[in-house]
């Protein structure tokens, strides 16, 4: 059988040619690519492959950015708090920050666009109350209030770009020049950035593919004096800010942002944060242009004959892949990092493109591929738990970054990438382009809703946090299970309701946070709305903290539906009686191991006998369910990603919707293992997601069970 090839992209670089031609036969890719801080000779880019080139629109052009460096792109960012003892305070607002990346904009009047803040009072200082001192960088403020803390909002210019500067200090670049980012709002900037593509499209003919990393704006990454990270928002639109645009958005709605409204109390308007009505403004403001300027760019690269394609991440801010101006910018494709199953999600069911493609981990980089280290663990980890993804909705392509040279010396997991590639273009091949058969439709809850999809509780993209962990476990779990997916806002409920194809309704987070929802639970109409959608039949499943906020005499709003609040101090003179778990419970089936709820939530208990706990332990509810009219509210503590953990999901879906004789449906009673159908190619897969021999019994679309055997990793596609 001859090997299949295509829907792969490598990297290359200069003087590797006859190793890249082996790795691109043993991997079958069909598409090179250069790095940051390589580039493709002319031989490589003879080689038989569609060659992608990475174009940095607002960076790496330093000759005309020291030209223009008014135009710089800027930052609002906030001085560390100091404690007036006096009347006067000192204010020393360049410290903790990188002065080789940001200096402070002294080219616009300070007075004018700068802040000090009373913290303590939560007011802001009058102008006439402070003093610049340009040469020491400090603020000095007077007629303070003793023992009140102050703080100044300064807007900086960016002078060198935070990406590159991190691959830089890693790759220990030593003198390579740093490169400046420049601004497209400004005039000079913006005619520019268009005349350079221009000529660079007819410098570069053997280039097929575009790669935009991005277009205009670096999300927020702010370094500190140690050049280690300091700030990170991969959604942040900190770097959008500039005079320009504040006095352009004064004029277009009508009202002035204030440098709190991108400040924030220091907080910078973090995704976890339940928006504002200002910032809100301000992320529409600023996506209707870098979809306006973007387009212009892609347009270029139609006329030349190329496909533009865009890097999800770097200077990826305005994008919004699933926001409501991406389609205009006309792009043929978006590539992405996969970090497991919510990520390849969130690239995978892009609309608007004519394909995806997902970059794996790991990275060729000398922090992972060096003597001594084994990258295959990471490969494996990471393919197995993205291919579940996969399974539900494939990306077109998969890829690799960084330096093939450093893979190249690893030869087991140059092996096992090849076993890989192969796989995921079986997969493709099979189901491509295919719906598979989902059992129910269920919507995430929060205030982002669509804009945010698959992107919920991420912190610098995914990463692993304490305070993140027990609840995305959720978006992983739910990357890979037969159930149709979709994320609501609570701004949908308030002004078009509960679409009627929902069957169950998910809350998850902290208290508080944009997930959860806070104070947008004290809304009367949306709080009626879910309770309605339950009595009638709906499931709602919440998770950590749902729809807390201390009103009413509650702190669960949705506590007469899940049957059970959180106990914050106030009742204590209240006894509670309800502390018996069921000993069978259908949440309780098909376990491995011992419940694991994370880092949980504390003090929830039961307001009635109705409640059916199905976990109980240090004195209080971690997991339990109830009936509510002709639904069901399902509470779990927290649920971090695990095989038990996602089937436990699914049980509380089927439960909470009243569809339990419906759950065995394309089904593996292993937990380790899925079964995955898609009716329109009359085929199913049957997957072990374990890396050891697993048996399970399958169930059919007719319920009906059989036994099967699957070695590690294996997936065995069958007829229906």
């Amino acid at each position: 059988m001859a090997k299949m090839k295509g829907r792969v992209t490598l990297p290359s670089e200069g003087n590797f040619l006859e190793e890249t031609k082996e790795m691109m036969e043993r991997w079958g890719a069909d598409a090179l690519r250069d790095s940051d801080g390589t580039k493709l000779p002319e031989e490589i880019k003879e080689l038989d492959a569609s060659i992608y080139t990475t174009y940095f629109v607002a960076r790496g052009h330093n000759e005309f950015a020291r030209e223009h460096m008014e135009e710089c792109q800027q930052l609002y960012l906030m001085s560390r708090r100091v404690t007036a003892v006096g009347d006067k305070v000192e204010i020393p607002f360049m410290e903790g920050y990188f002065d080789q990346q940001v200096v402070p904009d002294y080219v616009h009047d300070c007075k004018t666009w700068w802040e000090v803040m009373d913290r303590t009072a939560g007011e802001a200082v009058s102008p006439d109350h402070w003093i610049v001192d340009m040469e020491r960088n400090t603020v000095t403020v007077t007629h303070a209030r003793e023992f009140h803390e102050y703080t100044l909002s300064f807007l900086v210019f960016a002078v060198w770009d935070p990406t590159q500067m991190y691959n830089h200090i890693t790759n220990n670049w030593g003198d390579k020049p740093h490169e400046i980012p420049f601004d497209v709002r400004q005039d000079a900037s913006g005619r520019y950035a268009r005349d350079y593509l221009v000529q660079w499209l007819k410098d570069n003919p053997r280039t097929d593919v575009v790669r935009f990393t991005t277009f205009f704006y670096h999300f927020t990454l702010v370094f500190n004096d140690k050049a280690k990270e300091k700030f990170v928002d991969w959604f942040g639109y900190g770097a959008t800010v500039s005079v320009k645009a504040l006095e352009e958005f004064e004029q277009e709605y009508g009202y002035r942002l204030r440098p709190e409204d991108i400040v924030d109390n220091g907080y910078y308007n973090s995704t976890f944060r339940i928006p504002t009505r200002q910032y809100l403004d301000y992320m529409d403001f600023i996506q209707r242009f870098v979809a306006k300027k973007a387009k212009e760019l892609v347009e270029l690269v139609h006329e030349a004959g190329r496909e533009a394609m865009m890097f999800l991440g770097d200077n990826w801010i305005g994008t919004e892949p699933y926001g409501k101006y991406f389609p205009e910018i006309g792009l043929d494709a978006v590539v992405g990092s996969v970090g497991g199953g919510a990520t390849l999600r969130l690239i995978s069911d892009i609309p608007g493109v004519r394909y995806t493609e997902g970059r794996f981990l790991p990275y060729f980089f000398p922090d992972t591929f060096y003597e001594g280290n084994d990258p295959c663990p990471e490969a494996m980890e990471n393919w197995l738990c993205a291919r579940r993804a996969l399974m539900r909705k494939p990306v077109d392509r998969i890829g690799y970054g960084g330096y093939l040279s450093l893979a190249y010396k690893f030869p087991a997991f140059v092996d096992y990438i090849e076993k890989v590639t192969d796989e995921f273009r079986e997969i493709y091949d099979r189901i491509g382009g295919t719906r598979p058969y989902c059992g129910l439709k269920v919507a995430v809850l929060n205030c982002w809703g669509k804009l945010r999809s698959w992107q919920a509780f991420m912190v610098a993209h995914a990463l692993w946090y304490k305070q993140t962990y027990s609840y995305f476990g959720l978006l992983e779990s739910l990357s890979g299970a037969s159930v149709e997916v979709v994320f609501l806002s609570f701004d949908h409920i308030r002004e078009k309701g509960i679409p009627e194809d929902v069957q169950v309704i998910i809350n998850a987070g902290a208290a508080g946070t944009a997930f959860s929802g806070g104070e947008v639970w004290q809304d009367q109409e949306i709080a009626a709305a879910v309770r309605r959608f339950v009595y009638n039949g709906g499931g709602f499943v919440g998770i950590g903290e749902p729809s807390a906020v201390n009103f009413g005499g509650r702190y669960f709003q949705m506590a007469d539906v899940l049957g059970v609040d959180k106990e914050l101090g106030f009742g204590l003179s209240t006894d509670k009686y309800f502390t018996s778990a069921k000993e069978h419970h259908f949440l309780k089936e098909d376990r491995m191991s011992p419940f694991d709820f994370g880092e949980g939530v504390r003090d929830v208990y039961a307001l009635s006998e109705d409640t059916e706990i199905v976990e109980f332990s240090q004195g209080e509810i971690h997991a339990s369910a109830h009936k509510y009219g002709r639904g069901r509210g399902v509470y779990l503590a927290g649920l971090p990603y695990s095989y038990d953990n996602t089937r436990l999901l699914i049980r509380s879906l089927y439960y909470s919707a009243g569809q339990e004789d419906r759950m065995k449906i394309w089904y593996a009673d292993n937990p380790l293992c899925e079964v995955h159908a898609y009716p329109e190619t009359g085929q199913y897969a049957v997957v072990n997601n374990s890396q050891n021999l697993q048996t399970t019994l399958i169930y059919d679309g007719g319920g009906k069970a059989r036994e099967v055997r699957l070695e590690g990793g294996q997936i065995l596609w069958e007829k229906i």
